[in-house]
């Protein structure tokens, strides 16, 4: 397995283009199953997560063509409607599959996911709404196999605000007879900028963003040419390396309306910021003040930047406390960044964290997408080599991460295994 090096005592300085959204783009690939003819997509990170979601929809019988940033797909061969273990077992939002394969073939077969080990993360939510739709759903064998002649509008609450879900259950409705209610629906931008493809698409779609989703079905959808929105989780782990490294960073292609958490509590530590119409200057203070923090769903602080944000609070004047309210199993890095000399207490949803003046390099392992991050930004700040095994999870979220940061002046390369 490759590695990371990581050297620390480095100041970052210049431009970092944030590439497209992970979770932004997973959804808007799949969306492509929904109508047949060749829609077009920009800005398309190159990630593994991407790959394996294009592997899944060619299995379907979607047809492919990338060319650096651009993915054009074609599902009019769509031909099965079953998505194996060996295809989906890597990758959670490979479910995204089951709502526009119900809502085109009339059934599916899909197994269940799997993922980063961060908490359950059900797909119940998943299953009852479709259920409210009109599908027939059973779970056998490890699959959940869903079936309907045609779906047709629901009222559907979701008991906790649901990314995934709300995609899933939106992108089934749009080809469902009436209209379709989503209460306590997700308001993160991926579903805002889901929405507007499928709008474009000719869909039927009023409120995404806020609670109260309405989708008036269609009978069919034709194919569109969009771009992914950026990646507003990698925008923020820059911005975090930037405060770390007292350094100054300016982001291009960004977006600074979804990063207003992040944003708020980076310029409580003593950052300054400039922030343009798609760029954001972030300029580190001499000395990080401790600052407590809370995930929470959109437009909270998110759960994808707890553990950038706790190597931060590691080498800050004070102590602080962060509270992870949305996964139950997120503090895995926490004896990771222990190992680095962080002085960190965990106590239940609660990390109790005493800012240590410097952290030391060390032999660390990856254990998640966001972890891995993390583990690359206390080597920024750690005094001697810190190397990061098990970096296959950052490619699957972070596009040429060792090369961006080199470009603005940190010490880091990426081995081969040993």
């Amino acid at each position: 397995m490759d590695r990371i090096i990581v050297e620390g005592g480095r100041i970052l300085r210049g431009d970092v283009k944030i590439s497209g959204a992970k979770n932004a783009a997973l959804p808007i690939l799949v969306s492509a199953l929904l109508a047949d003819g060749w829609n077009t997509y920009h800005n398309v990170p190159n990630l593994q997560d991407v790959q394996s979601i294009k592997h899944l929809l060619s299995h379907l019988g979607a047809r492919i063509e990338t060319e650096e940033d651009t993915v054009r797909i074609d599902a009019g061969g769509l031909c099965d409607s079953e998505a194996p273990y060996d295809l989906v077992r890597k990758m959670r939002a490979s479910v995204l599959v089951l709502g526009p394969l119900v809502a085109r073939l009339g059934k599916a077969r899909v197994s269940l996911p799997g993922g980063c080990a961060i908490g359950a993360r059900p797909i119940n939510l998943h299953l009852k709404g479709l259920s409210q739709l009109g599908a027939s759903i059973r779970l056998e064998h490890g699959y959940v196999e869903a079936s309907s002649d045609r779906l047709k509008g629901g009222d559907i609450y979701f008991d906790i605000p649901s990314v995934t879900g709300t995609e899933n259950l939106m992108m089934a409705a749009v080809l469902a007879e009436g209209r379709t209610t989503l209460r306590n629906s997700a308001r993160e931008p991926e579903i805002v900028a889901l929405a507007d493809v499928l709008n474009e698409m000719g869909a039927d779609i009023h409120g995404a963003g806020n609670s109260l989703i309405t989708i008036n079905g269609v009978s069919s959808l034709e194919p569109a040419e969009v771009s992914i929105i950026s990646d507003r989780i990698e925008a923020g782990t820059f911005m975090v390396a930037s405060v770390l490294t007292r350094g100054d960073v300016t982001l291009l292609n960004c977006e600074p309306a979804h990063l207003s958490g992040v944003i708020d509590k980076l310029r409580l530590t003593g950052a300054d910021m400039e922030i343009g119409d798609k760029t954001i200057r972030i300029k580190g203070s001499d000395e990080i003040e401790s600052v407590d923090v809370k995930t929470l769903p959109y437009p909270g602080f998110p759960t994808d930047m707890q553990a950038q944000f706790m190597v931060l609070m590691s080498v800050a004047k004070g102590l602080s406390i962060i509270s992870e309210t949305i996964f139950e199993n997120r503090f895995i890095h926490v004896s990771e960044l222990r190992r680095m000399g962080a002085d960190i207490t965990v106590s239940g949803n609660s990390a109790i964290i005493r800012g240590v003046r410097m952290l030391s390099g060390a032999q660390v392992m990856a254990t998640d997408l966001r972890a891995s991050a993390s583990l690359i930004l206390a080597g920024l700040v750690a005094q001697d080599k810190t190397e990061v095994n098990r970096v296959y999870h950052l490619d699957r979220g972070y596009e040429a991460i060792e090369d961006k940061f080199e470009r603005i002046g940190a010490a880091i390369r990426r081995i081969g295994p040993p």
